[in-house]
């Protein structure tokens, strides 16, 4: 438990172990990778449309800063081929419009990783609240994609803000590893 407190605040994703009762086994996928698992309530702010052109390919949330901007945190992905298009049809009511009726479309934020990939996405008015899973914030973003738990309909939107969620202690990471 040390070490994975110590580790992640030293900026290390978690702890690699293998059962006691097995050797080393190189070439094989026998580890397992520990990681802080943690949850927090998150607004629906967009949907990017999914590669094949049709259903939600992920849904883009966010919290609440102090300043009360809701800032994109992160994303949901990993839905079923059936969800995909169920998920379309469920957040059509949230789709924002312009005068002539056309769903609103943004530009999400580049990454090293997005290159000359499509960024935009469909905007969603933020009521609607979920819960996720995630291992680690970066700076003031979500690490890596979350998971998604459960709609929250019992969460009103402004309640979800970067408050609620963990923070690190700091460590350095060579007396982590000394």
């Amino acid at each position: 438990m040390r070490w994975l407190e110590e580790f992640e605040g030293a900026g290390l994703d978690g702890v690699v172990a293998k059962p006691l009762d097995q050797p080393y086994a190189p070439g094989k996928r026998t580890l397992f990778k520990i990681k802080h698992a943690r949850t927090a309530d998150v607004v629906a702010l967009g949907y990017r449309i999914h590669k094949s052109g049709s259903g939600v390919g992920s849904l883009l949330v966010g919290l609440y800063g102090d300043d009360g901007v809701l800032r994109q945190v992160g994303g949901v992905a990993a839905w079923s081929d059936a969800r995909r298009q169920e998920l379309v049809d469920e957040l059509a009511p949230l789709v924002e419009r312009d005068e002539a009726g056309d769903a609103v479309t943004a530009e999400g934020e580049r990454s090293r990783f997005s290159g000359a990939k499509d960024v935009s996405f469909v905007r969603l008015r933020p009521e609607r609240v979920l819960e996720v899973r995630y291992d680690q914030l970066e700076g003031a973003r979500f690490r890596h994609t979350v998971q998604f738990e459960r709609w929250r309909p019992d969460r009103d939107a402004r309640s979800c803000t970067y408050d609620q969620l963990d923070t690190v202690a700091g460590y350095d990471l060579a007396d982590v590893l000394s």
